[in-house]
């Protein structure tokens, strides 16, 4: 598989993948372009991840089975962590942060976006007003024919 692109996917729809009540048809479309695309997340995403898994068998909407094979179908995705030094994550990041008003998570991921020149994935609605406001293109899914 050779990607033609690169995407920022933010947690919202990976975790839709897990949780298919949450997601719908955009984190089904996003999870499809990943046959043409790479996804690209900040170095909190891992975090994320585990942290919502583990929330997840705490409420026991999946077991930790359930969680290892979710684990293990990400990692046959193409997806790519990008580092942040301390520095950019207490300056730039959380700069971004306080004038979006995003959390410093979510700020991330549209710092991500904005400095790679990437579009978005998210279904989280104050992000994306956020990228729309900064000028970060929300990604578009293929329609089903």
């Amino acid at each position: 598989m050779t990607a033609t692109g690169k995407v920022v996917v933010d947690n919202s729809v990976v975790m839709a993948w897990c949780f298919k009540d949450v997601g719908g048809p955009y984190a089904e479309g996003v999870l499809d372009a990943l046959a043409d695309y790479e996804a690209v997340v900040p170095a909190i995403w891992p975090l994320e991840v585990a942290n919502v898994l583990t929330a997840g068998e705490r409420r026991q909407r999946l077991t930790a089975a359930d969680s290892t094979h979710f684990l293990d179908l990400l990692g046959k995705l193409p997806i790519t962590v990008v580092g942040e030094t301390p520095e950019r994550v207490f300056g730039a990041i959380l700069s971004l942060a306080r004038e979006t008003g995003l959390s410093s998570y979510d700020a991330s991921y549209l710092d991500l976006a904005m400095r790679e020149g990437l579009p978005l994935a998210t279904l989280d609605e104050k992000l994306a007003r956020a990228a729309k406001e900064k000028g970060v293109i929300l990604f578009q899914v293929r329609k089903v024919q």
